[in-house]
């Protein structure tokens, strides 16, 4: 009997000592917390644990209150990088996503807090916990900002190459074949036009007696000029004949001494 009940009280206080160990809870991100961005929180860059935080990462620190919270155990947490949420989880060694966790001290030490450090303009959207204890809630504790990189302006040489294009139209010179429209010369051969002297050509009227009755006002002028040509011809035979017959004349008269 006396074994029995020396088993009996062992089992008890195992079962007693072994009770916290069973109790875990899962307790959610405190709500005025989702959807925040790291500079929303209280800046503490000075933090120690935040020593080795690249310039272009977010540290986040969070916390775990209340006596009978116990300890993190592990935690869920939904970021929105502005395009896609991604998930972290901590500890995960295996992720890009440094991460630890930091223990109170003293003779009962608590596993209270959690470091994460994550690209820079990141959004907490939301999360969760296991605790070893009882909850309502986690939160954050203080961050560290960090500087969101520029985007690099992508180099857009493409369109110079269309550029280098212009020669083509540098073919302008072909305007330049204007030239051809100088052959304006060829206008210059309107001297052909002149060769309407041969209209004068139209003095033939004068021959066109042979047209007979056609141009009776050209026949008048054409008469005059025989005519003139005419009596001209008479007194040039008849002075001719005159100086004959005074030749004869004197040939005849005998000069005596």
């Amino acid at each position: 009997m006396a074994r029995a009940a020396f088993s009996a009280t062992a089992a008890t206080a195992c079962l007693a000592l072994a009770t916290p160990a069973w109790a875990s809870a899962t307790i959610g991100l405190k709500s005025a917390h989702q959807g925040k961005k790291a500079g929303y929180f209280t800046q503490q860059c000075d933090d120690e644990r935040f020593a080795n935080l690249p310039d272009d990462h977010d540290g986040w620190h969070f916390v775990l209150p209340g006596k009978n919270s116990g300890s993190f155990e592990s935690l869920t947490l939904t970021f929105s990088d502005g395009t896609n949420d991604v998930t972290v989880n901590i500890p995960d060694g295996a992720d890009a996503y440094p991460d630890f966790f930091y223990s109170t001290g003293g003779k009962d030490p608590r596993q209270i807090h959690a470091y994460l450090f994550t690209p820079a303009g990141w959004k907490l959207v939301d999360g969760s916990a296991t605790i070893s204890g009882t909850g309502d809630d986690f939160n954050v504790s203080h961050t560290c900002k960090g500087t969101v990189p520029k985007p690099t302006p992508t180099p857009t040489p493409t369109p110079t190459p269309s550029v280098s294009e212009s020669p083509e139209p540098s073919e302008s010179p072909s305007a330049s074949e204007s030239p051809e429209p100088s052959e304006s010369p060829s206008a210059s051969e309107s001297p052909s036009a002149s060769e309407s002297p041969t209209p004068s050509d139209s003095a033939s009227p004068t021959t066109s007696p042979s047209g007979g009755t056609g141009g009776g006002s050209d026949l008048p002028l054409t008469g005059v000029a025989v005519t003139g040509m005419a009596l001209t011809g008479v007194a040039l035979i008849g002075g001719g004949v005159a100086l004959m017959t005074l030749r004869r004349r004197r040939d005849r008269i005998t000069f005596t001494g």
